[in-house]
């Protein structure tokens, strides 16, 4: 807990990545590795927030539980999510980036944001493309990083010995720094899960996502 006070998850999963991971994803996306550092620093609050507001809906966290649990459709638990025992940031962007440029790794990513974002995703991608320069890229990082932080959020919850409640609270907390003024990937975040465009997340936002939760048929 002490941890979550002094860095968020996403600051934590940030300084993870530096190096040889985060040369791997500019690579991906043609592009050097301080631009893909500072796309990166806007799209994990962006996806974190976007877990945190899925998970403050009915039935939320329960549904994200079962998917950190391996239980995501379609997903095969362990290579979907990189095993629980260890965070082995090499192996799964071997598997993400590997899987070929438009293979299997784009879809799993693919698969992970239309949960996260309940159908919204392009929006996400468009908005990361044009806030950090990255333009048409933008939707492709999201895919990339979208395994990276539900294994990165499985080996927490695994570590912790978290429970649903905990799980939630933490993400909640995570939502709430992200839309902290001049938060990194707040105005971003705002902007995709204010669905209606009228520039606020109201009720009818709220519906709309708590349909296409993650393992939201269950």
């Amino acid at each position: 807990m002490n941890t979550n006070d002094n860095a968020s998850l996403a600051e934590e999963l940030m300084s993870q990545l530096q190096g040889a991971p985060m040369q791997q994803i500019a690579q991906q996306l043609g592009t050097n590795q301080q631009a893909a550092g500072d796309a990166v620093s806007m799209a994990l609050p962006m996806l974190l927030g976007a877990l945190g507001h899925n998970a403050q809906q009915p039935g939320g966290a329960d549904s994200l539980m079962n998917a950190l649990q391996g239980h995501m459709p379609g997903q095969q638990p362990q290579a979907a999510l990189g095993g629980m025992g260890g965070l082995d940031l090499g192996g799964l962007l071997g598997s993400v980036l590997g899987g070929g440029a438009s293979g299997g790794g784009s879809s799993m990513g693919a698969d992970i944001l239309g949960h996260i974002f309940g159908g919204n995703e392009q929006k996400a991608g468009n908005s990361l493309g044009q806030a950090s320069g990255l333009g048409a890229s933008g939707g492709q990082l999201l895919q990339i990083l979208a395994p990276i932080v539900m294994a990165f959020l499985a080996n927490r919850v695994n570590a912790g010995g978290m429970d649903t409640g905990s799980l939630g609270n933490m993400l909640g907390q995570e939502k709430a720094r992200a839309q902290q003024p001049g938060g990194m990937g707040g105005g971003l975040l705002g902007s995709v899960l204010d669905q209606d465009g009228d520039g606020q997340v109201g009720l009818g936002d709220l519906l709309k996502m708590g349909t296409s939760l993650l393992g939201g048929r269950r």
